[in-house]
């Protein structure tokens, strides 16, 4: 037994030094304890993330092992991206328009999500340094189980005494945690790329801060965009703003942050801190002119130019960026000359396609296929920039990956992130604000009738026409003549019912 005991601990020392391509002592008056602590003065040791007390093979100065994704990390990377990604935005909309599906699909959610959890607690393979996914994880965790209380006592209806008090808070915070937890989620699923790779460790702070925070401003604004074009307009009205105003604060705020964070005061001026801080002053100038501009004289809301100039004149900054590898350059060119296309579609939108209105609709409703582009070009701006970290630039150039696949690739994600939100705001849309039915094309085309609907909808005043029309049509053989006449003279006075 004790044989067995020693033999398996000169095959773990082996085993790991191996890794390392440390060779092992041949000395037998040392012992391997001895020679354990001889190889930590050459080796930081990590614990795995599953707590054990294992050794983690990572280099000094690495964040991961060289060892490969083993199937179990897999499960629990493409498990947690379908939970946190798809079901529960789903699950959050669900329960806004107040759908019996809302609990079942966030119970199934929450299971999914849990059993991923213990998934990236007992993978093998590749081992990973102390990182922060692995640290905000329990956060996630502690957020979804406060949700899940919050939602059962709810579902149990405690409405007597002092549960109608406590009822009043816990319906708000449920709403305020329930949209919060996408917003969580996708910082955490940011986190766990990074550790996926090992990147942003080190020196590569910073530009990776810059870049993920930067790219996910760009999404997070398209995604508004999107809301307040297809069902934002009724609450954008209600504010007696424009839309321009809370685009200009955003923008005068961020670029406060960018003036004093981009350079060390008081230390030489490298690299590009005279770029990033002159990009900062400007937004700050600009976002102060837009909210001057976003009022008329009287005091009523109106829209103007500045941000969609604010944008444009970013993305030629990047455009111009200097970078170190060729493919660097062109992933950043590619990026600035999309945020350029986001400034300028959304001029073209504001100055000729709704002639400063803010809808083409009085409802709100109706949106032209162009207004589209702005958000969209949003959405593929912030993957490109999140994705041309210096480290992702080196391990794409060193795999010889061109800049045209790679760029292609990230457009992808940004046609299929447009189309998710998309269907989420039609989710919404068709349930809590149902202005719209769909009729059948065909039907429409061989009655010659015509559809002046979206997308083959008709509007609420042409449903309602067309539904008058049928209903007179059917009464038409029960009424008489004198009770048409009657209704003729007295169109106020309703008709008693008819008996069949």
């Amino acid at each position: 037994m004790a044989g067995d005991v020693e033999r398996r601990r000169k095959e773990k020392l082996r085993r790991h030094c191996g890794v390392l391509d440390v060779p092992v002592s041949r000395d037998a008056n040392i012992s391997y304890l001895e020679a354990i602590k001889d190889r930590a003065r050459l080796v930081t040791s990590y614990w795995s993330l599953d707590g054990g007390d294992s050794w983690d093979s990572s280099v000094a100065g690495e964040g991961i092992s060289p060892d490969p994704i083993d199937s179990i990390l897999w499960a629990h990377i493409l498990m947690q991206i379908f939970a946190w990604g798809v079901l529960f935005p789903i699950g959050m909309v669900l329960g806004i328009i107040r759908s019996r599906w809302h609990v079942p699909v966030q119970a199934f959610s929450t299971v999914l999500a849990l059993a991923a959890w213990f998934l990236g607690h007992a993978h093998k393979g590749r081992q990973f340094a102390p990182n922060a996914h692995a640290s905000f994880a329990p956060v996630l965790m502690l957020l979804l189980l406060a949700q899940v209380v919050l939602g059962v006592y709810l579902k149990l209806h405690l409405e007597k005494g002092i549960h109608g008090r406590i009822r009043r808070w816990v319906v708000p915070a449920h709403g305020v945690v329930g949209k919060a937890l996408p917003v969580v989620a996708w910082v955490q699923m940011l986190l766990g790329g990074i550790a996926a790779l090992g990147f942003c460790r080190g020196d590569h702070l910073g530009q990776c801060l810059a870049h993920f925070i930067m790219g996910s401003a760009f999404i997070a604004y398209g995604i508004v965009l999107t809301i307040l074009l297809l069902v934002g307009q009724a609450w954008l009205a209600a504010t007696g703003r424009s839309q321009e105003f809370f685009d200009s604060v955003v923008i005068a705020a961020w670029g406060c942050v960018n003036t004093f964070t981009e350079h060390r005061w008081g230390g030489p001026w490298v690299h590009n801190d005279l770029q990033h801080t002159s990009m900062g002053v400007i937004w700050w100038c600009a976002g102060l002119l837009g909210i001057w501009l976003s009022r008329t004289r009287s005091g009523r809301p109106k829209r103007n130019l500045i941000p969609a100039l604010v944008i444009l004149l970013t993305g030629y900054a990047m455009s111009a960026h200097p970078q170190s590898l060729p493919l660097s350059t062109m992933v950043h060119t590619v990026f600035g000359y999309t945020l350029m296309g986001a400034g300028l579609t959304r001029l073209i939108e504001i100055s000729f396609v709704l002639r400063d209105r803010n809808s083409l609709a009085e409802d709100g409703t109706e949106a032209n296929s162009f207004q589209y582009l702005p958000p969209f070009l949003l959405y593929a701006s912030g993957f490109l920039f999140m994705g041309a970290t210096e480290e992702q630039m080196k391990l794409l150039s060193d795999g010889g990956v061109t800049h045209v696949s790679y760029i292609l690739i990230l457009y992808s994600f940004a046609f299929l992130l447009f189309l998710f939100v998309n269907m989420l705001v039609y989710l919404y849309a068709t349930h809590a604000q149902p202005t719209s039915v769909k009729l059948d094309p065909e039907a429409l085309r061989a009655n010659g009738a015509t559809n002046g609907g979206i997308n083959g909808h008709l509007t609420r005043p042409e449903l309602e026409r067309r539904v008058r029309d049928a209903e007179e049509f059917e009464l038409q053989g029960l009424i008489s003549d004198d009770e048409a006449a009657d209704g003729l003279k007295s169109p106020e006075t309703p008709r008693a019912p008819v008996a069949s």
